[in-house]
């Protein structure tokens, strides 16, 4: 964007925006990897250069927080490495006498057929062409089907939707699937929710060394280093604390990591139930509560049990719950984000309560996306 208010489309740091509308190339701008690049909406970003791509995340983070007057210090950005993306939504169309597969193309509803991809795990971008193949036989022309992608403990688990299996050649040829690509699970969803057709065995995802039951549908950090980085991070955040909350805890990925006592509170029945079943096998003493946040946070009162507490909110944000630990004396909080807009807006309320924002770190999940995740650590002053 110019002074002016000119806008370059797919400009980098560092390039000239000559006269003529052309680009002459900066040193933020490297030649994109992916023949689908611009057109693939799976990345907006893959012409930066990784430091100028890391820039941009710390930026996001930075701006959205000065909006409200806050400053701190913002870590450098970790950035996931290609192709280690653990879960993915792809969309499905029968076009012609073929199946596309893929992303959404930018801004459109037009399904990019994935011929290759740079973000997603080697393993999920393999199963893409049997899944032409399979779904040539289940899906109806002109509608769309959506795929789920999520990789597990026993291999991967896909999740199907917008198709139907009528029959026994169908139901055999989604089982005959199952057992030839050695999935770890197999559902379908044909518009009553997903029923699972084929696993083997119960479903599993470890985090920090712990065995949790993965939930059809169920949310998973996109990539194993992202979730590290966050885990490291909350834990750093939370300082040791010996009696810590985690609020939208989902299946545990941070409350496995602690070793006080922890309670555990999450809106969806079935995480919450995943995780306090693995709690129970390991003997870990975590108390777990399934309860919406939104609707009914932990107020001021409850709160002083915790020495810390753990936030990790939808994009939406935690505001009903911000409000109320504004108005706390937990000493230390950790929040975890998927959108520097809200987070920003509760570090507002936050700092408005008497907490001092420490620091902020960007974790790029999503490679070469403008999606931005962080961890971030406040202290009440």
């Amino acid at each position: 964007m110019t002074a002016s208010g000119r806008h370059a489309a797919l400009a980098a740091p560092g390039d000239l925006l000559l006269d003529d509308g052309t680009i002459e190339p900066g040193p933020g701008r490297l030649v994109p990897p992916c023949r689908h690049f611009p057109q693939c909406g799976g990345c907006q970003l893959q012409h930066l250069t990784d430091p100028a791509y890391a820039a941009y995340c710390e930026q996001r983070i930075a701006g959205a927080l000065a909006q409200h007057g806050i400053e701190t210090f913002v870590r450098p950005a970790l950035l996931s490495p290609p192709r280690t993306r653990r879960r993915a939504s792809l969309h499905a169309l029968r076009l012609g006498g073929g199946i596309a597969i893929g992303f959404h193309e930018a801004g459109s509803k037009r399904i990019v057929d994935m011929r290759e991809c740079h973000i997603l795990a080697p393993e999920l971008f393999a199963l893409v062409q049997p899944l032409r193949q399979l779904l040539a036989t289940i899906t109806r022309p002109k509608r769309a089907a959506s795929i789920q992608l999520t990789l597990a403990d026993q291999g991967i688990d896909v999740g199907l939707a917008g198709v139907e299996a009528e029959g026994l050649t169908a139901t055999e040829a989604l089982t005959s699937f199952g057992e030839r690509f050695k999935l770890a699970r197999l559902s379908l969803d044909e518009g009553y929710g997903a029923e699972v057709r084929y696993e083997p065995v119960p479903v599993t995802v470890t985090l920090s060394g712990i065995p949790v039951a993965l939930p059809v549908g169920a949310f998973l950090q996109a990539t194993s280093d992202g979730e590290a980085a966050l885990v490291a991070a909350v834990c750093e955040g939370v300082g040791g604390a010996q009696r810590t909350a985690d609020l939208f805890a989902g299946l545990g990925t941070f409350a496995f990591a602690f070793t006080g006592e922890v309670t555990a509170a999450e809106a969806s029945r079935d995480a919450i139930l995943a995780l306090k079943s693995a709690a129970g096998r390991a003997g870990r003493p975590i108390m777990t509560a399934h309860r919406d946040l939104y609707r009914n946070p932990y107020q001021p009162a409850e709160l002083a049990a915790f020495d810390a507490v753990v936030l990790d909110p939808p994009r939406a944000g935690a505001h009903e719950q911000v409000a109320a630990l504004a108005a706390s004396s937990v000493a230390r909080i950790a929040y975890v984000s998927c959108n520097p807009a809200t987070f920003a807006r509760d570090a507002d309320t936050l700092t408005k309560g008497g907490y001092t924002l420490e620091w902020a770190r960007p974790v790029g999940q999503f490679r070469w996306s403008t999606h931005i995740e962080l961890a971030a650590a406040f202290a009440k002053a």
